[in-house]
């Protein structure tokens, strides 16, 4: 009887654990370790959008990751002066650790200045990247 309360109490732990994971992935939020970062042309590799620019962390075997680029692709055509910028994370170690990107993909919002105001880990839905964008503006 007790290994069968075991295998109850994982079953219900995983459980949690899953759908917690679930509710969190592709959620756009702010993080206090965030503010005051910048990021340029330099590091983006492509010019700063003129009100917005979503920059895309991505990786060769991220699945997720094609539709995300898919997703912001159409938010920067239908969202004026919005620009999307997709950065392998393989190829950006040094970018990477610095701004703690810890799975593909992430999203990043940046404002005008480039500043991050806004990230969201895993693949965001275009509402929500639609919403940050208007904190960025």
């Amino acid at each position: 009887m007790t290994g069968v309360m075991v295998c109850v109490a994982v079953l219900l732990a995983a459980s949690a654990a899953g759908v917690l994971h679930r509710r969190r992935s592709g959620r756009v939020r702010v993080r206090g370790r965030d503010e005051g970062k910048r990021l340029g042309p330099a590091e983006l590799g492509g010019e700063l959008g003129e009100r917005a620019t979503l920059v895309q962390f991505s990786s060769a075997f991220c699945a997720p990751c094609r539709a995300t680029r898919r997703v912001l692709g159409e938010v920067a055509d239908m969202v004026p002066g919005v620009t999307h910028v997709e950065i392998d994370a393989e190829a950006h170690l040094g970018l990477v650790r610095e701004l703690e990107i810890l799975k593909t993909p992430t999203v990043l919002v940046l404002d005008a200045d480039g500043r991050i105001v806004r990230r969201a880990t895993g693949q965001p839905r275009k509402a929500d990247v639609i919403a940050a964008l208007g904190e960025a503006v």
